[in-house]
């Protein structure tokens, strides 16, 4: 089917998923084939079906963070409109498997990214976050006592053992890793399907963190790349979702093309956005119940000042001595 057929068969069946209110109160909608605008009464999406235009509005109020998938355009007025509304905006490739873009409102609260930084900063804080991180993929087996760097060993013994079970699970050969871009197509199906797997995966981890106020850049165990914080999350998933995807398409003549699809449909990835969230905040502030206001509140908050004997002080107060 040529590319201008395939754009029309998408185009003709617009996609619309809300998702519910996760962590601290973050709700997602995710739109494709869609032209978002600004009328008298709000925002609306415009959407082109067979029974002609339909208006659906968007509710900017309660909205966290808006993902624009592909054959959709936003007009000035309405992005001014979430801007002012605290919605982060975020182009996406479709079902939310690609990160392309992200428009962050000047108004958002930046809890989540001082937490990240707090941590980041130092090495004590950082161990026990990459700690936490690996014990998030050991589960109850993880030892007690055992280091970063033990722990870090133990990874790559239960990813062999992964790649073994699998291996056996589909009567292949022995797998190992390997990626190489400039030598693509002689990689073996099952890694082609990984790589392309793990990359949509990355998307949708992208997109969360970017929801969330984070930096992408500030990574815990990951470091020396702008993505090192999406690779650090994305490896708490990918034994249980792109491992077993990209072996169960060894036989695939389009294993690449079959990965990113089966993430696709039924907007897989995009439903693991309210998961990826909570995880975040348990890994950089695993004690805190309270998590931060509704968007709509945060909004009209005063911005604090900081002070290094007292921390947090309100702001909106003069402060000078009479």
């Amino acid at each position: 089917m040529s590319s201008p057929a395939r754009a029309r068969r998408r185009l003709a069946a617009p996609t619309a998923a809300m998702l519910p209110r996760v962590g601290d109160s973050l709700s997602f909608l995710y739109l494709d084939a869609a032209r978002v605008v600004q009328d008298d009464t709000g925002v609306d999406a415009v959407i082109k079906t067979e029974q002609g235009a339909q208006r659906v509005a968007i509710p900017t109020a309660a909205l966290n963070c808006l993902l624009l998938g592909p054959g959709t355009s936003i007009t000035a007025r309405a992005l001014g409109t979430l801007a002012r509304h605290g919605t982060t905006v975020i182009c996406t490739g479709s079902g939310g498997v690609r990160c392309y873009a992200a428009s962050v409102p000047d108004g958002m609260p930046n809890r989540w990214l001082e937490a990240q930084v707090r941590a980041w900063a130092d090495d004590e804080t950082r161990a026990a976050v990459a700690r936490r991180m690996y014990i998030h993929r050991f589960g109850d087996t993880a030892p007690a006592d055992a280091t970063v760097a033990q722990l870090r060993g133990l990874e790559g013994q239960r990813m062999k053992a992964l790649y073994r079970l699998l291996a056996q699970q589909h009567r292949l050969r022995p797998f190992k890793r390997s990626y190489d871009p400039a030598d693509w197509d002689s990689q073996d199906p099952v890694n082609r399907a990984l790589s392309a797997a793990n990359t949509c995966l990355y998307g949708i981890v992208h997109t969360a963190i970017n929801a969330l106020g984070c930096s992408p850049s500030l990574g815990f165990v990951h470091t020396g790349t702008s993505h090192s914080f999406v690779y650090d999350i994305a490896d708490l998933y990918k034994a249980e979702l792109t491992l077993p995807l990209a072996f169960s398409l060894s036989d695939a003549p389009d294993a690449e093309g079959a990965a990113r699809r089966s993430f696709r449909e039924e907007l897989r990835l995009f439903r693991l956005l309210p998961r990826i969230v909570a995880d975040i905040q348990d890994l950089l502030d695993p004690g805190e119940a309270v998590r931060q206001e509704d968007a709509e509140d945060a909004a009209e908050e005063l911005v604090h000042l900081w002070d290094p004997v007292s921390g947090t002080l309100d702001g909106g107060i003069n402060y000078g001595t009479e």
